[in-house]
């Protein structure tokens, strides 16, 4: 249930709500665990997630086989476990993020380019900070926090008792959080120079969308990102982050990017996601696969999920 950008409002306390009540209070306690303990949980969950999530497995397994196709089959099983894993331990970065204290100390995070996202705050400009769908996104998200006042785009969850207790968790570090409905409300903030996240890397039936290149295949992607900056004036950066092998973290913003928007949103958005698959490349078991990202094929095509 969602009231404002800036505030979860009333709690759903009604009994239908008490078994997620449980589950989300299952997650806060989980997120206060020594943070080693929860890597090497969040990697036997993920090794469980792996058997017990069939059908993700295969669009996972299915993904990789698309966008690796120089890889052999022994090396996308390896990349195909190694991304559970990453998913495992990213459920307890959510819970960790949303309702815990950071698990690593400030020197164990590296920040590259907060110069350019600073210059574009200071000359009074709205800034959208382009990311994709990775398996660390909320931990880093938060990490940024420390840096820039930051709100996020997010999609509700269905569950009005879980998505109160995470838009609650997270405004204890975003300014603010809107809903994929509440553009308008998104677009008044970047033009009072606010510094928006954005993942538009996952294909939804709702919005402006365009087929352009994703890993050399035809991806339906939206064209917000073009659409946002052209109505609000903001700058739009890209944001890359990922988990280290020693448990700190690497966040890494770029300079603005040039001449955009354009007058072509399919040049825009095509710009945006080989950004993000650039991205994806550098740490590709730590990219969210589980996704149907190519379900919908330009003329009817076929799905390669089936």
């Amino acid at each position: 249930m969602s009231v404002s950008p800036t505030s979860a409002g009333p709690a759903p306390l009604g009994p239908r709500h008490w078994p997620m009540w449980l589950l989300v209070g299952a997650m806060a306690a989980l997120a206060h665990l020594p943070w080693p303990l929860q890597r090497g949980l969040g990697r036997g969950l993920g090794a469980f997630l792996r058997v017990a999530m069939g059908s993700r497995r295969r669009v996972a397994a299915r993904n990789l086989e698309l966008c690796f196709p120089g890889l052999d089959a022994a090396a996308r099983q390896r990349l195909l476990r190694a991304n559970f894993a990453a998913l495992g331990i990213g459920l307890f970065e959510f819970a960790r993020a949303w309702w815990g204290r950071l698990p690593v100390a400030p020197r164990q995070v590296q920040l590259h380019g907060l110069e350019h996202l600073q210059a574009t705050v200071a000359a009074g400009r709205g800034v959208i900070l382009v990311s994709g769908h990775f398996t660390t996104l909320e931990i880093c998200g938060r990490l940024l926090c420390g840096h820039v006042p930051l709100a996020g785009m997010y999609r509700p969850h269905s569950q009005p008792a879980l998505e109160w207790a995470v838009k609650r968790g997270r405004l204890r570090y975003a300014t603010a959080m809107f809903s994929r409905e509440e553009l308008r409300p998104a677009i008044r903030h970047l033009k009072d120079g606010g510094v928006l996240w954005f993942a538009p890397d996952q294909e939804t039936r709702r919005g402006e969308s365009v087929y352009v290149p994703f890993f050399g295949r035809p991806a339906s992607s939206l064209t917000s990102t073009h659409q946002m900056a052209r109505l609000s004036g903001a700058t739009v950066l890209a944001f890359a982050h990922q988990r280290r092998a020693d448990g700190g973290y690497d966040l890494r913003l770029s300079p603005a990017f040039d001449d955009f928007p354009s007058r072509d949103a399919t040049a825009d958005t095509a710009l945006v996601m080989a950004e993000i698959e650039t991205m994806v490349r550098a740490v590709p078991e730590q990219y969210l696969w589980i996704h149907r990202r190519f379900k919908h094929q330009p003329g009817g095509g076929s799905d390669p999920y089936r």
